[in-house]
């Protein structure tokens, strides 16, 4: 499409600010997105966007089915994909993109190895709030192709005072399966005195095998990871202090640890057949995957800096992300073992610096402007444990990536928006030997290792955003946007692959960035009883960076094509009174790439790539004054994948459909909550349309869950 095009588009559209499936979409002046997220400071109209606030009342009360992550952004949100149920996130989309999880504005991300694990990286008990901005972005900076998913960490009470938050809870599946029990304990304690204030988080659990409604042990997967058969600790502190009026300094500590337990392996299916891949007792060789990220973090406000509003923030992320073995034969190639066993890990370490400073009535005009750096350095490398060989080399990228966003309220009831971001970046690799060839070399010799030379690729790319907001009454909002989001490939396939002398890491690594354009035109509206909200979307890639599998290495590569994504997303709700409301929210897209090279989409992107379309519903009401129901239903549309025209795969939608519980107890509240409630037997979106033996696997059955919660 061309730019006159998209102009085009942009001036005649009207964008949407929310959607999801249970109050979070409200109307644009009630929707306070944090200065983490928007990077501007804290206001009520901060994004012209697609934007989903899910808060803690709304996170307790799918915490209490699940405490799968991905499961609930799936259960809110329905253009996210529907989760894998498993510690990979690989193929978790919105709006048919990745999306960059941060963790207070922190990024958590892994792309120069994209190893599909950064969506656990927190337990959900530290979790205040998610801040969900839908659609490509560079207010972030690197990685939020599809949007930015921000996980909002508890806070100190505003008061002089404190609080406590326990939390116990435990499940099994029904019919009861004795080696399904699941259980966890959570403590977070906040508190502040005059300048100081803290909160202080403690988090343990243990998860038991899951099974299928049909009551067969679910497949674990043995390589990515999952979250079943897995143990997991979080302690969490955060330190604050008023240096003055206005004035604020902050740390942030967190460690996650999630161990697999590594006590049952996988049972191969039969896709032909129809045949799903089960678990057995006993676990493969070696270490369970492990997912383990320790972060600190400083930020810094000044809310009357030279008349504007400063924030600053220093963050130091350390990730590693330990993967299942598998048997490489004679991996050196001089016979000293003929069967050798490895695992390996991806092991990142960030430092980055973010700085904005914003000022309203600039220029005597209602305009606020911000202005703003961010420096980053990711150091990256996949390991073969075993072995003690890099087969990733140690890969550092940095970048400088200065912006400058404004906001113009034209008259009371206009507002415009944009900016612009440019970022600078270069890859740096050292000379390094890959792994020992596992296949013939030419020589004939199996085991050769091949020199790489080293280099410094760069980048150099400046990303603008647009956007146009009217409100033609209290109740009424309106509004378009035009914004571009950014990302690497994963440059790590390409260097573990070579398997050829002479090669030069120049040649080899495209650092272009995969630019995701993002049109949305929507409407809200919302007078206290209704609430509505309905958003098309644009999204295209010139050069985009879709996961294709090799049946040969069987593993995933990136190929760099043209994209092309298109969608609706939209939900309503509606108040009977005080105490009951219903709603209902849909979400389809389509997605096409292109397949031959003629720069002209022709194929159904794959479903690792894009969701399926979905409908999501709830109802809530109180039945007494101590009681309260929740019913949540998701329902996934078939879909066929076609290239050129040939069928490749189909996807056999299902509906599942969960309930919610909560009973006021003389002290606390006592929560039953069944996922899966109608006991629905379906094979999961991953494993339909990305079929492998070895996941070809059921999504959980009926799970019953029994907690109590109490705030002191």
């Amino acid at each position: 499409m061309s730019p006159h095009t998209s102009l085009a588009i942009l001036i005649s559209a009207l964008l949407s600010s929310g959607a999801s499936l249970a109050d979070t979409t409200k109307a644009l002046d009630r929707i306070t997105v944090s200065a983490s997220t928007s990077r501007l400071p804290e206001s009520d109209a901060a994004l012209p966007n697609t934007i989903t606030i899910i808060n803690r009342e709304q996170l307790d009360q799918q915490l209490s089915i699940t405490q799968d992550l991905s499961q609930i952004l799936a259960n809110l949100i329905p253009s996210f994909t529907p989760s894998r149920q498993k510690l990979t996130n690989a193929g978790e989309t919105l709006r048919g993109r990745k999306p960059l999880y941060l963790v207070d504005g922190v990024p958590q991300s892994t792309p120069l190895r994209e190893g599909g694990r950064d969506g656990h990286t927190i337990d959900p008990a530290m979790i205040e709030r998610i801040e969900v901005i839908h659609g490509a972005n560079a207010l972030q900076g690197l990685g939020a192709s599809g949007g930015i998913i921000n996980i909002i960490t508890k806070r100190a009470p505003s008061q002089n005072g404190s609080y406590d938050d326990l939390n116990l809870a435990t499940s099994l599946a029904l019919p009861k399966q004795s080696d399904s029990l699941g259980y966890k304990a959570s403590w977070v304690h906040g508190q502040r005195h005059g300048t100081f204030d803290w909160v202080a988080g403690l988090s343990i659990a243990s998860e038991g095998l899951f099974y299928d409604a049909d009551g067969q042990a679910i497949a674990v997967n043995d390589v990515q990871g999952d979250l079943m058969d897995a143990r997991s600790g979080n302690p969490f502190l955060k330190l604050g202090w008023e240096l003055s009026e206005g004035r604020r300094l902050q740390i942030s500590a967190n460690h996650f640890e999630l161990q697999g337990n590594n006590d049952y392996r996988t049972v191969n299916g039969n896709i032909s057949t129809g045949l799903l891949a089960t678990s057995t007792a006993g676990g493969s060789e070696g270490e369970g995957p492990r997912n383990r990220s320790t972060s600190v973090t400083v930020d810094y406000i000044d809310d009357d800096l030279a008349g504007g509003y400063l924030q600053a923030q220093l963050y130091w992320v350390d990730f590693a992300a330990l993967y299942g073995g598998s048997y490489w034969g004679d991996f050196w190639g001089d016979g000293r073992d003929p069967n050798w066993y490895d695992q390996s890990q991806n092991a990142s370490e960030k430092l980055g610096s973010k700085l904005s400073w914003s000022r309203d009535d600039l220029f005597g005009l209602n305009l606020r402007t911000t202005f703003g750096l961010d420096l980053t350095r990711d150091t990256t490398h996949q390991a073969l444990v075993y072995a003690d060989i890099d087969w990733v080399p140690e890969t550092t990228y940095q970048s400088t990536s200065p912006f400058l966003q404004a906001e113009w309220w034209l008259a009371d009831q206009w507002m415009l928006t944009g900016g612009l971001r440019h970022e600078s970046g270069e890859m740096q690799v050292d000379d390094y030997l890959t792994i020992p060839d596992q296949r013939n070399s030419p020589a004939g010799v199996r085991g050769t290792r091949y020199l790489v030379t080293g280099g410094t690729p760069d980048t150099s790319e400046t990303l603008p955003n647009l956007g146009l907001v009217w409100e033609p009454s209290a109740a009424l909002k309106l509004y378009a946007s035009y914004a571009e989001g950014y990302t690497v490939a994963d440059v790590g396939r390409v260097l573990r692959a070579i398997t050829a002398n002479n090669q030069r890491v120049e040649n080899l690594v495209d650092l272009q960035p995969v630019i995701a354009d993002n049109r949305e035109v929507g409407a809200d509206y919302d007078d206290g009883r209704w609430l509505i909200h309905a958003a098309l979307f644009w999204s295209d890639s010139d050069l985009g960076a879709r996961l294709a599998f090799d049946n040969a290495t069987q593993s995933y590569n990136v190929v760099r094509e043209r994209t092309e994504i298109r969608g609706f997303d939209g939900s309503l709700s509606y108040r009977f009174g005080t105490h009951q409301r219903a709603g209902l929210a849909y979400a389809r897209s389509v997605g096409e790439y292109d397949s031959n090279g003629d720069n002209r989409v022709d194929s159904d992107l794959p479903g690792i790539n894009i969701s399926p379309d979905r409908v999501t519903a709830f109802w809530d009401t109180a039945i007494s004054e101590s009681v309260n129901l929740h019913l949540q239903a998701s329902h996934a549309f078939d879909r066929d994948f076609d290239r050129l025209g040939t069928p490749v795969a189909r996807f056999e939608g299902y509906t599942t459909v969960d309930a919610l519980a909560r009973i006021a107890l003389p002290l606390g509240q006592l929560n039953v909550g069944v996922e899966n409630l109608l006991g629905e037997q379906y094979v999961t979106y991953y494993s339909q349309s990305t079929p492998r033996n070895d996941t070809y696997t059921a999504g959980r059955g009926r799970v019953v869950t029994l907690g109590w919660q109490h705030r002191f």
